[in-house]
């Protein structure tokens, strides 16, 4: 049979009430306690009813991650963040997979509203921001992670791009590099944008331009973007010694084309990517890029999440952390 609050609470050897208050987040209960109760509840497989709680006007404790595809390893690390971070505040993922389409994005967002959930993580592209007007209106709290989002309603959590681009130049431009391309995703998406700004700032400092001709953007596929774009730049004549890509899965493309035109990296041409997935460290070379805090990221976008929720939302409206460049053996000094 179903566990009941009953249950619970003679397992916990605690009242109906206090069961209630750690469901509800509420009471004067210790964390040591509330602890015990979750780990019972979980033990009995126990689960508040989510459709009840929606009708009486109670937190349904459940959250909405949009990403725009669940494959692609950087947005695969958010989701487990935020889930791992949920789970340990109380509160389940729905994890939707967008493919950056407002279409879907918002056929998803009706559903999630439909399901009532407490609040909304956003980590896909959006053209349309009137999207997010039924949410506000509800005021549903929404974090965008690893996006910029220009709304005075959203709160986001996202790396420095800007200086991880120019992290990026200034390692190759140290390497030596001169002839440098660039490969990013859509130019729609204000992440990539901003790495190629901070990149070509860096470049500029040291006299050199990134000329547009040198800065190839496509669509969604990434891996195959990557290998089609490389290929085109390292059969032209004048062939860079250097590419940055925009995310690693670019970089990962990137790689496979230097490996199918029978080029050594980072002999003959030296690849940085961005994001340091776990994808990163176990290609054939590993691959120096670019890494962003993705645990804390998704640490971070719940815990505004939940702030809100409680009426502590932090005033600032953007939370920018670190990039770091991780040098591994996909990039070297340029041959003489």
């Amino acid at each position: 049979m179903k566990a009941t609050i009953y249950d619970v609470a003679r397992e916990a050897g605690v009242s109906i009430a206090a069961v209630s208050q750690v469901i509800n987040g509420k009471g004067k209960i210790s964390e040591e306690r509330r602890n015990e109760i979750f780990l019972v509840m979980e033990r009995l497989n126990y689960r508040p009813s989510v459709i009840a709680a929606a009708l009486t006007g109670k937190k349904t404790y459940t959250l909405g991650l949009l990403v725009p595809d669940i494959s692609n390893p950087f947005f695969a690390e958010i989701a487990h963040a935020v889930e791992d971070q949920g789970h340990k505040l109380g509160y389940s993922i729905v994890i939707c997979s967008t493919h950056n389409e407002d279409e879907r994005i918002e056929r998803y967002l009706t559903l999630l509203q439909q399901k009532s959930v407490d609040g909304m993580i956003i980590g896909t592209g959006m053209d349309n921001l009137e999207l997010l007007s039924p949410l506000v209106d509800k005021s549903i709290p929404i974090v965008s992670i690893a996006r910029e989002m220009a709304s005075p309603y959203v709160q986001t959590v996202h790396v420095g791009d800007f200086e991880g681009g120019k992290l990026a130049a200034q390692h190759l431009l140290e390497l030596g590099h001169t002839r440098i391309a660039v490969l990013a995703e859509h130019l729609k998406v204000s992440s990539s944008r901003e790495r190629i700004r901070g990149f070509r700032e860096a470049l500029a400092g040291a006299g050199l331009e990134l000329p547009e001709a040198s800065v190839k953007s496509g669509g969604y596929d990434l891996l195959r973007d990557g290998k089609r774009q490389t290929m085109e730049l390292l059969q032209q004549e004048g062939r860079p010694s250097a590419l940055f890509c925009c995310n690693d899965l670019l970089a990962i493309g990137a790689l496979q084309a230097a490996k199918a035109l029978g080029l050594r990296v980072p002999e003959d041409v030296s690849i940085v990517g961005f994001d340091d997935t776990i994808l990163a460290s176990v290609t054939d070379p590993p691959l120096t890029t670019i890494a962003q805090p993705i645990e804390a990221m998704g640490k971070l976008a719940v815990d505004l999440v939940i702030a809100q929720l409680a009426n502590k939302a932090d005033a600032k409206p953007e939370q920018v952390l670190k990039p770091e460049l991780v040098v591994r053996k996909s990039t070297g000094a340029i041959s003489k």
